[in-house]
């Protein structure tokens, strides 16, 4: 039985909690939060754990074995490193640090101590995400184009973030799963409105092999858009998040070039074939990233969702940060 404490009660804690208590093989022990009102809404939906405004009582406790770190990302580091050293497993909020440096660091202690490190990437264990990364491995798209994601929609705004650091991980971390090669720079604009942070931006992400994505984050729109499309050879595909049905459709069509003896004699003919949607399963995305972070605990497994996995979202968010304090200059990574 892996015994659990989880630090922070606010907005995604109460999930976690709720989750963590229905894996196989896990116990949650103890929950931490600053407010007592936090902590009244823990006892009242879970009546057998025990409540702490200390994170120490958690961090120091030999009667935890992994600590989930639920807090705003500038507390993740301290917090996910003093768990390492006291000899836990940890299961980090995305984004995983503040910095990339911070994350090398946290991942270089796990690796020295031997322990699990998971990062807060619910959408990788969506059945679309799934699904998308299936149709990948078996070459239904062809060789990949682009990457092309709009998550916009009215708030929530931070006030310790911007909107890329918000909202882009999702996206970026997506983007990494599904792309077999890994980013090589990017460039970012964004701009403020309202509160000192930039609340609309929009990421271009480069890769090898000709590979471009594009991200459009956004708190000041009217209406929610949870859009991706992705370009291949063979054929495309949109997922539309708030599809409660077709989440994903893929579209038989395309370009196909056939050159000739100079360059004015390129024909170029449109392929407009079929559409259709793959059946996609309904699983509750983060109990299934909990079972697999107990599942690689015991297993002494690495997650794909692991540190390096954090670090290189991380990395990218930085970049963007600085390609936007720059107008848009290429940052490579």
């Amino acid at each position: 039985m892996i015994r659990i404490g989880v630090i922070g009660y606010g907005y995604w804690g109460p999930n976690i909690v709720r989750n963590l208590h229905r894996v196989e093989g896990s116990r949650v022990q103890l929950v931490c939060d600053k407010s007592p009102d936090m902590l009244r809404r823990v006892q009242q939906a879970h009546p057998d754990i025990k409540t702490t405004t200390q994170a120490e009582d958690i961090l120091s406790s030999p009667e935890i074995d992994a600590v989930a770190v639920i807090t705003p990302v500038w507390t993740h580091f301290e917090l996910a490193k003093k768990a390492l050293e006291n000899g836990k497993h940890v299961f980090v909020e995305k984004p995983f640090t503040s910095s990339a440096a911070q994350a090398e660091e946290l991942i270089e202690l796990a690796e020295k101590k031997g322990l699990v490190i998971m990062v807060d990437h619910t959408f990788l264990f969506t059945g679309a995400v799934k699904k998308m990364r299936q149709l990948i491995d078996d070459q239904v798209l062809g060789n990949l184009y682009y990457y092309d994601s709009t998550r916009v929609n009215l708030g929530l705004f931070q006030h310790d973030v911007n909107v890329i650091w918000d909202l882009a991980p999702h996206d970026l971390s997506i983007m990494d799963y599904l792309i077999t090669e890994k980013a090589e720079a990017v460039s970012a604009n964004g701009q403020i409105h309202l509160n000192g942070h930039e609340d609309i931006a929009f990421l271009t992400v480069y890769f090898p092999g000709k590979v471009i994505a594009h991200i459009n984050v956004n708190w000041l729109s009217p209406v929610k858009v949870r859009t991706t499309l992705i370009g291949g050879e063979k054929k495309m595909l949109v997922w539309n998040d708030l599809e409660a049905d077709e989440k994903i459709k893929i579209y038989d069509k395309g370009v196909d070039v056939k050159n000739r003896e100079g360059v004015y004699q390129t024909l170029v003919s449109y392929r407009s074939g079929d559409m259709w949607a793959p059946q996609v399963p309904q699983t509750e995305a983060l109990k299934a990233e909990l079972d697999y972070f107990i599942a690689c605990i015991s297993d002494k497994q690495k997650p794909i969702n692991d540190g390096h996995a954090g670090w290189r979202v991380v990395k990218m968010l930085e970049a963007a940060n600085k390609s936007v304090a720059k107008r848009g200059e290429l940052v490579y990574l």
